[in-house]
């Protein structure tokens, strides 16, 4: 089934926004979606863009029923171009969306609340890095330069165009300046600020905030039969990110290890185990460098928490009932003296892993450099 206003949770505000804009003929060339993660941006994009080819469209929602609206319900209309960013597998490889289309259609389809680390996984590429390659834009001036294949509009969803290369984004940037008749370019960015300045100054932001603990909690219990007091504790974990709240429903999800691989680092760290450091750092160089990130950003938030819970502020705790029973014993080690040093040690492993530097020397280095942390 194809994403529907309907479909998209919370954000009336927005979707009442998106609606006025094309009742009241206002409807800008390009609009860029921001907003916090698991908000719903790329949802409420689907959604316009579906409510854009719908030649039918009733009040609230595209009519469901018009020959656009069928095409769409696998995401196939000839006059929706999809961009997103890819990896190239084989240096004979053509990187282009087209060639990974069946794999982002079916992902829209199943579940549009998705991020980049479900879209590396679902593609193959965990420890690939993504990106829009020169050919890309080739393909889409060609696709924009043909003719409306239903008479009406042309909307082409550009997914993270942060990610774009300053050639490709140059190259989009002609697009945007000079659109081809009745072609809506709708951007999908976590990340608006990295997206060329010349570009974000040729778009409409549309600002999606982030859902309420409230809206990701009705949700899990509607849309997923979710007992009440679960879905409320993994909404308060989750902090207004449907994404991330699906993600823990999901059994042996990658938090869990990275909650164990914690564990072992502060243990190890604190006995001055060698041995153990050193089996730890090869167990995270197995990881690959995509997961490596995602779990340097895992452990910052972990020692957060971890400071904060030795403020006895319940409301303030945004963790798993796992996790705080491990911080009972270990958050006293978290402390006014040493956590700034540990965030900025994490912040730096982070930063040398995103450039490549060699994962066994950055993490043997950190774990060496919390074993004095820890003691102070």
């Amino acid at each position: 089934m194809a994403y529907g206003f309907r479909q998209v949770i919370a954000q009336q505000e927005v979707k009442g926004r998106l609606l006025r804009m094309v009742r009241e003929n206002r409807l800008p060339h390009a609009l860029m979606f921001c907003g916090p993660q698991g908000a719903g941006k790329l949802p409420l994009a689907l959604a316009f863009a579906r409510y854009l080819l719908c030649t039918e469209p009733g009040e609230e929602d595209a009519c469901g029923q018009c020959a656009g609206c069928r095409m769409l319900e696998s995401w196939a209309h000839p006059d929706l171009h999809f961009s997103f960013p890819v990896y190239k597998g084989k240096s004979s490889d053509h990187p282009v969306s087209d060639n990974y289309l069946e794999a982002w259609r079916r992902q829209v389809q199943e579940n549009p609340y998705f991020d980049t680390e479900m879209w590396l996984n679902d593609i193959k590429a965990e420890n690939q890095q993504i990106t829009f390659y020169v050919q890309e834009s080739d393909a889409l001036q060609r696709k924009l330069a043909l003719k409306s294949s239903q008479g009406g509009r042309k909307v082409v969803l550009i997914w993270l165009p942060e990610k774009m290369s300053q050639e490709v984004a140059n190259k989009l940037l002609k697009l945007i300046e000079e659109p081809p008749l009745h072609t809506c370019f709708l951007l999908v960015s976590e990340n608006p600020e990295m997206v060329l300045g010349t570009v974000q100054s040729r778009v409409q932001r549309v600002n999606v905030p982030a859902l309420t603990e409230e809206e990701v909690a009705q949700a899990l219990i509607t849309l997923h039969a979710v007992p009440a007091e679960l879905a409320q504790s993994i909404a308060h974990i989750a902090r207004g990110n449907y994404t991330e709240a699906l993600k823990r429903l999901e059994a042996g999800n990658e938090q869990q290890q990275f909650f164990e691989l914690f564990k072992q680092l502060m243990r190890s760290s604190y006995m001055r185990d060698l041995k153990d450091l050193q089996q730890w750092t090869q167990q995270v160089r197995e990881l690959g460098r995509e997961r490596q990130k995602r779990l340097l950003e895992y452990f910052q938030r972990l020692i957060r928490e971890n400071f904060i819970y030795n403020f006895h502020q319940a409301e303030m705790s945004f963790q798993t009932q796992e996790e705080q029973q491990f911080s009972q014993r270990f958050a006293p080690f978290i402390n006014e003296i040493n956590v700034i040093g540990i965030m900025d040690e994490l912040s730096d492993a982070q930063r040398d892993i995103e450039q490549n530097v060699n994962a066994q020397m950055v993490f043997f280095d950190f774990a060496l450099k919390m074993i004095i942390l820890l003691k102070k």
